[in-house]
């Protein structure tokens, strides 16, 4: 029998907060939540969960500096963002904070519950009849599923949930164009032209930690109107 999983939300709003654990304890999960982001920060830092969702304007810390104190803390289960506000700006200082998604108030109860269900999937443990005749290790790059992390000429790179499955996607294709389309479909479990720029803020911030120089890439290049490539052995 599966282990519950447990959620945290991080969420000022009375209503909200008490909508989101109604439904999501109804999905199956245990909930725990905080009514404001220092409460939330000293829960996330103190206990076990599963996955948090996070609200981005609440009083005493707000949920940018949340994140980047969780991630600061080598916590690395999934985030996601709950907030009133969907500029390209603040989704692309949230992903660069370490989180894993973003949705937008008002949301519908339904996709916060696909969103739980595609991020609490991709940060199972990887069994290992799954992922026989799989690549993990190519050239100079291994992954190594249980840690969430990769090792690249004998360095160690903690990697998030997010970054590892793109990592992984590009792995199994590597030498090869992936579409960002692709990607979508296989780290996130859905295609969306409106989410094309979350990709590239992902993949920016896979570059900042595997590459040597991140505006010259060796191992992770852009193939124009098209989207990624990994190459296992760097390019110089």
């Amino acid at each position: 029998m599966s282990k519950q999983k447990r959620i945290l939300i991080v969420d000022d709003d009375e209503n909200i907060r008490e909508l989101l654990e109604f439904d999501i304890v109804q999905s199956g999960y245990y909930v725990d939540t905080a009514v404001d982001g220092m409460d939330g920060l000293n829960k996330a830092l103190n206990n076990s969960y599963d996955l948090i969702l996070l609200d981005v304007m609440m009083p005493k810390m707000n949920g940018f500096d949340v994140c980047k104190h969780i991630r600061q803390a080598k916590i690395n289960i999934p985030i996601l963002m709950l907030t009133a506000k969907g500029t390209i700006q603040d989704k692309t200082e949230g992903f660069e904070g370490g989180a894993d998604d973003y949705l937008v108030k008002p949301f519908d109860i339904q996709e916060v519950l696909l969103r739980i269900r595609v991020l609490l999937r991709r940060n199972a443990p990887v069994q290992e009849d799954s992922i026989q005749n799989e690549v993990l290790e190519e050239g100079d790059i291994e992954l190594l599923p249980d840690s969430l992390e990769c090792i690249i000429i004998n360095k160690r790179i903690k990697l998030t949930p997010t970054e590892f499955e793109i990592l992984y996607c590009l792995m199994q294709h590597f030498n090869n164009s992936v579409t960002l389309s692709t990607l979508l479909d296989e780290v996130w479990g859905y295609d969306s032209d409106e989410d094309v720029r979350m990709v590239r803020v992902h993949i920016g911030g896979l570059r900042n930690k595997i590459e040597p120089d991140a505006k010259c890439p060796r191992y992770l290049h852009t193939v124009t109107n098209v989207g990624y490539k990994l190459t296992p052995f760097g390019e110089q």
